[in-house]
């Protein structure tokens, strides 16, 4: 599965960042990097299959950084519901339209307290 969606993935989803090798979940939105509260990514996610490992390892990471989308999480009723209220949330707050995370190292390191750090 590649198709290339708008925003915003249900939890659950996994995806493989530009650059990256190792895949993530989506677990979260509209997260803001303590490091700089100025900037707000479109998600929060952990890697894949693993899943959290420490709080300082939370990748956070916008919608135009994925290469590929490998898995969509579950959509009901309840995650449409809640799509269309975050969307509109999103569009009210102009939330997302900040800049992208930078490039990456080749992979985080267990010292790595920067979660905006997507992993390659």
């Amino acid at each position: 599965m590649n198709e290339m969606r708008d925003k915003f993935l249900p939890v659950g989803s996994v995806v493989l960042l530009k650059n990256a090798t190792k895949r993530i979940m989506v677990i979260g939105y509209c997260t803001v990097d303590n490091a700089k509260p100025d900037v707000v990514y479109d998600y929060s996610g952990v890697l894949f299959p693993e899943g959290s490992l420490s709080s300082d390892q939370t990748l956070l990471f916008n919608h135009d950084q994925i290469a590929k989308i490998d898995h969509i999480g579950l959509e009901d009723e309840e995650e449409k519901k809640f799509q269309l209220e975050l969307n509109k949330i999103v569009s009210e707050q102009k939330i997302g339209a900040t800049p992208v995370a930078p490039a990456a190292p080749a992979q985080p390191t267990a010292t790595d307290n920067n979660p905006s750090t997507p992993v390659a």
